[in-house]
């Protein structure tokens, strides 16, 4: 059985019969997972082993885990800093910040994995130009070679854990004000200034092996009217044509207002994989879900399947019991110990318990 184009999300902390209804669907090849999918780690162990048993290809487990205001699953699980305190530590000590960005993305990709969530959607590859609030803290920093720095360095950690990494959000957020979660963002920049600046992250991390990529909600009008996520200029001709991207595209979440150009869900998952995505995420709305399931009629090609069959987790990961036992992780927490404050300042007289796993 071959996965599909479609990334779902569940109810609750268990499966019901119409979330295994839905992903045992043939369009169906994905779960992203919140923070109401999460009550405590045997729970959510035993969620993503429910969700695997569905097919016999297993269907990929995602979830936004970035760190700081974005990290789904909290107690129980490492306290994550938001990327902007390694931008600050990178100001002082460049190499301590690169360290630190790989131990935490080591702890971020072996908890997760621990747990059988196959990949978080980080990094953010946005610029921090102050201007967004939806970004805001989780960019790493203003500069595009630091960003590339920071955010090799904790996929590198990820990788280390045995997950793949996804950027986000190609070509750039950060410009504009507007929150694509309730608004159509409009980035009126030229392409020459994008490329200076905002692509030069998303460049150098395809060339050291980013494996997905999630475009943004954003318009910017000087290269296509339509929001990057459906147009085959950004998607075909940049990011796969320019800069040699071969890995996974996936969609940001279909159901935001960001997506609303593109007419009905059905006609919102349709225009997103004509556009070039391998997997369109349909988030939050059961009702649009059943829609698309019972109404999208699409040839998925082969390519793109292979693509996706890169974002599973290495096999047989080792569970918490394992990872507490190795000096690899209990060095990784030691290290990032005091920098899960959701304040942002770097605490290095913090108690390093209070920022480990306990469960």
């Amino acid at each position: 059985m071959t996965l599909g184009p479609l990334m779902l999300d569940v109810a609750g902390t268990a499966l019901s019969d119409e979330d295994r209804r839905r992903l045992s669907h043939p369009l169906v090849g994905g779960v992203i997972l919140f923070a109401r999918n999460y009550r405590d780690p045997a729970q959510l162990a035993a969620l993503a082993a429910d969700i695997r048993a569905l097919k016999s290809a297993p269907l990929l487990i995602g979830v936004d885990h970035e760190g700081g205001r974005v990290q789904r699953f909290r107690e129980g699980f490492t306290r994550l800093p938001p990327m902007r305190v390694f931008g600050r530590i990178w100001d002082e000590h460049p190499q301590r910040a690169r360290h630190l960005a790989r131990e935490t993305g080591y702890v971020l990709g072996a908890e997760l994995r621990a747990h059988g969530v196959d990949f978080s959607f980080a990094p953010v590859l946005d610029l921090d130009y102050g201007a967004s609030c939806v970004i805001g803290d989780r960019a790493f920093h203003t500069a595009p070679r630091t960003v590339f720095e920071l955010a090799q360095a904790l996929m590198l950690g990820m990788k280390d854990a045995g997950m793949a990494a996804c950027g986000k959000h190609f070509p750039g957020h950060g410009h504009v004000a507007a929150d694509s979660h309730v608004a159509i963002p409009v980035d009126e920049r030229p392409l020459s200034e994008i490329a200076r600046a905002d692509l030069v992250p998303f460049r150098l991390m395809i060339e050291a092996g980013l494996t997905a990529v999630m475009p943004a909600h954003v318009v910017y009008p000087h290269i296509d009217n339509r929001p990057a996520g459906f147009s085959r200029i950004w998607l075909g001709d940049i990011l796969r044509g320019e800069l040699g991207f071969d890995g996974a595209i996936f969609s940001d979440d279909l159901c935001m207002a960001g997506a609303g150009t593109a007419g009905g869900i059905v006609a919102r998952v349709a225009a997103a994989l004509a556009a070039g995505c391998d997997m369109a995420l349909v988030c939050n709305r059961p009702d649009l879900a059943d829609e698309v399931l019972a109404q999208l009629d699409v040839d998925w090609p082969a390519p793109a399947r292979a693509r996706l069959a890169r974002m599973h987790g290495r096999p047989h990961p080792p569970d918490m019991t394992a990872l507490r036992e190795s000096a690899r992780y209990a060095d990784a927490l030691h290290h990032i110990a005091g920098l899960g404050l959701d304040s942002g300042t770097l605490d290095l007289a913090a108690d390093p318990t209070d920022y480990r796993a306990h469960s």
